[in-house]
């Protein structure tokens, strides 16, 4: 007799990873065709059209090979990409220390909470001026507007992460005589890092809105230049072929993070 058939354990652990290579195809699939259903949409809706200023799916795919060839396209995300990466380099090291430290220390909690709630909050359109007027149009401002948005966020995540631990484990350490240092080490920093990860995920999604605002407000450069400028002058395929590229390059880039959560961080979420 099949030695498969006699242990029912052994015959569920050989066929998980094949369920987990099904179901990973599936979602493929799925996301596959949502985009296709939105490229045919977008492809009907500029045939009708539903507006003289919206384009077809074609003209605009059109429009960005023209960009990427002529160079204005590659030239454009090397000004985009410098302060956004400062930016979100700073929030990260700043904003997971601080929220760690919130969630360790009532008396940073106190002081440092309200501020982030309030520029979590806080209408960043309406801000990105006044910063301008301080720090004129240059890097520092951009680098700033970044910060203003992806900072509040993992602040506030790394916190909750923090607060949030598991107090048994806590109580676990402290039975086994373990120091503070440890209980941070070894206990709080990895029960909280899934939580912490996700709120970095969330800060860098708010930290390209900052750079996009910052370049339509503050002054065109980068992938804001090329959206402005198309726009001045009707050229509506490469507008929309800019906005678009940045969309999709934000959504590959939280999807390379959600990767790495998976690969390293939550190896449990893999396949689910």
């Amino acid at each position: 007799m099949d030695a498969r058939l006699e242990d029912p354990v052994a015959a569920q652990l050989a066929a998980e990873p094949g369920e987990a290579a099904r179901s990973r195809q599936n979602i493929l699939l799925w996301r596959l065709a949502s985009i296709v259903l939105v490229c045919g949409a977008w492809e009907v809706a500029g045939r009708i059209p539903i507006n003289l200023a919206f384009p077809t799916f074609s003209a605009t795919v059109a429009a960005f090979g023209e960009m990427v060839a002529d160079g204005t396209m590659l030239k454009a995300y090397a000004l985009t990409l410098q302060p956004l990466i400062i930016g979100l380099l700073l929030s990260a090291v700043v904003g997971i220390s601080i929220g760690v430290a919130m969630g360790l220390r009532k008396s940073v909690e106190w002081m440092a909470a309200p501020i982030f709630i309030v520029l979590q909050a806080a209408p960043v359109a309406a801000v990105i001026p006044m910063v301008t007027f301080v720090y004129g149009i240059g890097m520092t401002a951009k680098v700033i507007s970044v910060c203003l948005l992806a900072l509040p966020v993992i602040v506030l995540n790394s916190y909750k992460a923090v607060a949030n631990v598991n107090p048994s484990l806590i109580n676990m350490c402290r039975s086994f005589l373990g120091s503070r240092w440890q209980q941070i080490l070894k206990i709080i920093l990895p029960d909280a890092s899934p939580v912490i990860f996700a709120g970095l995920r969330l800060g860098i999604s708010a930290g390209f809105i900052g750079i996009i605002l910052a370049e339509l407000l503050i002054t065109p450069t980068g992938i804001g230049d090329l959206i402005t400028y198309h726009r001045a002058v009707a050229n509506y395929a490469h507008m929309y072929a800019a906005i678009a590229s940045i969309i999709v390059f934000s959504a590959f880039t939280l999807s390379a993070l959600q990767w790495v959560e998976e690969k390293w961080i939550r190896p449990e979420k893999k396949g689910s």
